[in-house]
C-alpha cells in the first residue's frame, strides 16, 4: 500500500491528497465495492454529494471496510435546490442519515446559487458550529464568489472543489486560493479520458514511466492541491493511487502548464446552466 499524504486546512484540520470522487457512479454495487477498493488500495478521502445518490452506498462502505470511521475522511455536498438557511440544516441532517455516521468530514455548496449561497453558508457556519461538520467548503466558486464570502462573514472555506487539470489550468483562481489559504480540490483531473491519448501528455509519460493518468494526477499533487479521480473499476482505482513515488520536474511542470486550452469537461460556473444562476 503506498502511503497517503495529507494537507493542512485553514481550520487546522487534515485532508488526504487523493480522495476517490463517485460522481456519476451507480447507486448500490458499483459505487459500495469502488469504496471498498478504493480503502483497501490506501485511500482515505471519499468524495460523495447528495446530488450523486450514493451517499448510502458510501456510507455503508466506508463502516464496512474495517477502518476506523476516524481514519476515513467523508466528503457529501448540498444540493443547489436544497440551498437556503433552513433547509440547508436540514439537508446536512439528512445527508448524515443517509451516510449512516455523526459527522461529516467536509461539506461542500455544490454551486454557488444566487440569493441563496450566503444564506447556505451561515447556515454551514452554524453546522460546523453544532459539530455536525468537521470543515466546511464551496463547490464551483469563483474568485468574486470567494471574495463575497469574506466580506459578508469573515470566514473563508477550507476547500473549493473545482474542475481542474492541466488542460483547464485556472491558475488564477489557484493563485487566489492560495493567498486565502484555500485549498483547490481538483475535480474531473482526467479531464474525463478525453486528452489522456493527447501526443504532448504521452511523451511525457513515456518519459517518467507512468501512465498519463498518474502524471495528470502527480500534476494537481505538486501544484498544491487535493485531487479526485473517479473509477469504479479496481485496477484504476488502484493505479490513480500510485502516485506517490515519483516527482515531476520544474521544467516537465511547466510543460504540461502549457497544454492549457481552457478545456471545460463539465459546467463552468462563469456560464451557469439556467435552473443554477449565480
Amino acid at each position: 500500500m503506498t502511503d497517503q499524504l495529507f494537507l493542512k486546512m485553514n481550520d487546522n484540520f487534515q485532508i488526504p491528497v487523493v480522495g476517490l470522487g463517485t460522481w456519476k457512479s451507480e447507486p448500490g454495487e458499483a459505487t459500495y465495492q469502488a469504496v471498498l477498493d478504493s480503502i483497501e488500495a490506501g485511500y482515505r478521502h471519499i468524495d460523495t454529494a447528495r446530488a450523486y445518490g450514493n451517499e448510502e452506498s458510501v456510507g455503508s462502505a466506508v463502516r464496512d471496510s474495517g477502518v476506523n470511521r476516524g481514519d476515513v475522511f467523508v466528503t457529501t455536498k448540498l444540493r443547489w435546490e436544497d440551498e437556503g438557511f433552513e433547509s440547508t440544516i436540514e439537508a446536512c441532517e439528512k445527508s448524515l442519515n443517509r451516510l449512516n455516521c455523526d459527522y461529516i468530514d467536509l461539506y461542500l455548496i455544490h454551486w454557488p446559487l444566487r440569493e441563496k449561497r450566503n444564506h447556505s453558508w451561515k447556515a454551514f457556519i452554524e453546522l460546523r458550529e453544532r459539530g455536525l461538520c468537521k470543515s466546511i467548503g464551496v463547490s464551483n466558486f469563483t474568485i468574486e464568489h470567494l471574495a463575497e464570502i469574506e466580506a459578508k462573514f469573515g470566514i473563508l472555506p477550507a476547500v473549493n472543489q473545482v474542475e481542474f487539470h492541466p488542460y483547464y489550468y485556472q491558475k488564477e483562481l489557484l493563485d487566489y486560493c492560495n493567498s486565502k489559504n484555500i485549498i483547490i480540490e481538483a475535480y474531473s483531473p482526467l479531464a474525463h479520458a478525453k486528452r489522456l491519448d493527447e501526443p504532448k501528455l504521452g511523451a511525457i509519460s513515456e518519459e517518467l514511466g507512468k501512465t498519463p493518468a498518474q502524471v495528470l494526477i502527480r500534476w494537481s499533487i505538486q501544484r498544491g492541491m487535493v485531487v479526485l479521480p473517479k473509477s469504479v473499476n479496481k485496477s484504476r482505482i488502484i493505479e490513480n493511487f500510485s502516485v506517490f513515488d515519483f516527482n515531476i520536474s520544474d521544467s516537465v511542470m511547466a510543460k504540461l502548464d502549457e497544454l492549457d486550452e481552457s478545456f471545460v469537461t463539465c459546467w463552468d460556473p462563469h456560464n451557469p446552466p439556467p435552473y443554477a444562476p449565480v
